[in-house]
């Protein structure tokens, strides 16, 4: 189940705005006082899971921008059903630190991917196993090659 560090990640990275916002309001950091801030966004996060149906590439771009809508569109509606504040500024700097945090794990993480699979395609990430260094590359047809490697 890939999904299930995907929401890991979701989980802690709305932890973390919920710490620092809090914080920022000279508010405490206990456990309930975390957990009352941080649980529309939670919701929310689980609404966009959901609706975006992120199981299925739960590591893909097109998944955070899911979790990131449903984080901020369902928290702030908790939020106002709740009697709890929602400022434009608060939704603004909601919106922005969510969409980094939330989409941008995705996007480092796609980064590395990335950089990975170039590496070892122009084989800077490995080294070539003595039989491949022993013979010539144009001695071996692809259809020998593709052989080989099954």
């Amino acid at each position: 189940m890939q999904i299930l560090p995907a929401i890991a990640v979701d989980v802690i990275c709305i932890l973390i705005f919920a710490i620092i916002g809090r914080s920022s309001h000279q508010e405490a950091n206990d456990l309930l006082g975390v957990a009352h801030t941080a649980w529309p966004f939670l919701a929310g996060c689980l609404l966009g899971t959901l609706i975006g149906r992120t199981w299925r590439r739960p590591y893909a771009l097109r998944s955070g921008v899911a979790v990131w809508l449903g984080t901020v569109t369902g928290g702030m509606a908790l939020r106002v059903l709740t009697g709890a504040g929602v400022q434009l500024s608060f939704i603004i700097v909601a919106s922005i630190f969510l969409a980094v945090f939330l989409i941008g794990w995705r996007a480092g993480l796609q980064l590395i991917q990335h950089t990975r699979a170039n590496s070892t395609r122009s084989g800077t990430g490995r080294k070539a196993s003595p039989a491949e260094s022993e013979r010539p590359a144009a001695s071996v047809s692809p259809h020998q090659a593709a052989n080989e490697r099954r």
